[in-house]
C-alpha cells in the first residue's frame, strides 16, 4: 500500500506557489475547489519558486517576468493566468523624500530582489525620470532605508504596509510602479507568468492542462468571491478587509494579448541589459 502511494505522490506535478498576498486569491480558489490536493504545493518567495522551476526543482509555477525571460527558450508560459496590473499594482512602490527627477546620484534603497520590480524601477526612473542613482540592496524596513537612502523600492506585503500606513506617517512620497508604467507606456504590466517546463510538458501534456484549468478555476472563483476571500485574509493580515478587496480587484490576473504586448516592451526596452533578447519569443501553452 505504502508503495502505491509513494507512487502516487512522484506523479503529482511539483507546482510553486507565491506565498504574498497577490496570489492568496488563486491559492484560495484551488482549495475550495479540491483541486490543491492534486498538486504538490511549494510555497516561497517569487525569487525562490524562479530559481526551483529553472533548475526543474518545480514542474510548473510562477516565475517573475525577468527570469521568464531570461529562459524562455526552456519553458512554455501559460495563457490568461499572471499577476500584473493594468494601472495602479499598490504592492509595488518607490517611496521617496523628495521628487523622483532629483534622485540623479543619490541614494537608493532595494528592500527586494525581486529582478522584475528593481528592474522595472530602475527603466522608469532612467528613462522617464533621467536620473541615475546609486542603487544598493537591503531588508524591506521603511524606517531603516530612509536612514540610509532618499528613496526605497518596495514590493509585495512590505510595500502595501509602506505605502498604507508608514509612508504617509513619515511624510513620504509614494510612487506606484504599475501606474507609472501605464502612464508611460500605455499598456499593461505583467509581474510574474505562470510556466511549466518544456521537457515537463513533452512528458506529462495532459497533466499540464490540468494545472492549467485548475489555476483558471480557482483564479475565476476567487474574484468571483473576491469580498470572502479578503475577510478570510483580513483575520490573519495588517489590513483591513476592505482594503484587501480594494487590492485583489486592482491586480490584473489576466494574460492575453494586451499583456503580451506589455511584455514584448518591456523586453524590448530592457533586453539588451537584463540577459535576454530585446525581441524574445513567448511560447504559450497551445490549446489542447
Amino acid at each position: 500500500m505504502d508503495n502505491a502511494n509513494d507512487e502516487h505522490q512522484r506523479s503529482r506535478p511539483r507546482v510553486g506557489h507565491i506565498q504574498f498576498l497577490n496570489c492568496l486569491p488563486l491559492y484560495w480558489g484551488l482549495a475550495r475547489t479540491g483541486t490543491l490536493l492534486d498538486l504538490e504545493l511549494t510555497k516561497d518567495t517569487p525569487e525562490k519558486l524562479s530559481e526551483r522551476l529553472v533548475r526543474g526543482d518545480l514542474d510548473i509555477g510562477p516565475i517573475t517576468l525577468v527570469e521568464y525571460l531570461r529562459h524562455a527558450d526552456e519553458l512554455v508560459a501559460l495563457p490568461d493566468i499572471a499577476v500584473g496590473c493594468d494601472g495602479p499594482v499598490m504592492s509595488c512602490v518607490i517611496v521617496s523624500q523628495r521628487p523622483l527627477e532629483e534622485l540623479d546620484g543619490a541614494r537608493v534603497a532595494l528592500g527586494s530582489t525581486s529582478r522584475t520590480s528593481v528592474r522595472l524601477a530602475q527603466l522608469l526612473l532612467a528613462e522617464r525620470y533621467g536620473v541615475d542613482p546609486a542603487y544598493f540592496t537591503c531588508p524591506p524596513d521603511l524606517g531603516l532605508m530612509m536612514q540610509e537612502a532618499e528613496a526605497a523600492v518596495l514590493i509585495g506585503d512590505a510595500a502595501l504596509r509602506a505605502s498604507l500606513h508608514d509612508a504617509p506617517r513619515l511624510g513620504l512620497q509614494v510612487h506606484d510602479l504599475g501606474l507609472m508604467w501605464k502612464e508611460w507606456t500605455g499598456l499593461p504590466f505583467v509581474f510574474a507568468v505562470w510556466a511549466a517546463r518544456k521537457e515537463y510538458l513533452a512528458r506529462e501534456p495532459e497533466t499540464v492542462h490540468d494545472v492549467h484549468r485548475a489555476f483558471l478555476a480557482s483564479r475565476d472563483l476567487s474574484l468571483d468571491e473576491v469580498a470572502k476571500v479578503a475577510e478570510q485574509a483580513a483575520r490573519w493580515e495588517a489590513f483591513d478587509a476592505e482594503l484587501l478587496e480594494r487590492y485583489f480587484r486592482t491586480l490584473d490576473f489576466r494574460f492575453g494579448p494586451e499583456q503580451l504586448a506589455g511584455v514584448r516592451e518591456f523586453a524590448r526596452r530592457t533586453g539588451p541589459t537584463t540577459g535576454f533578447p530585446a525581441d524574445v519569443t513567448v511560447d504559450l501553452l497551445p490549446p489542447e
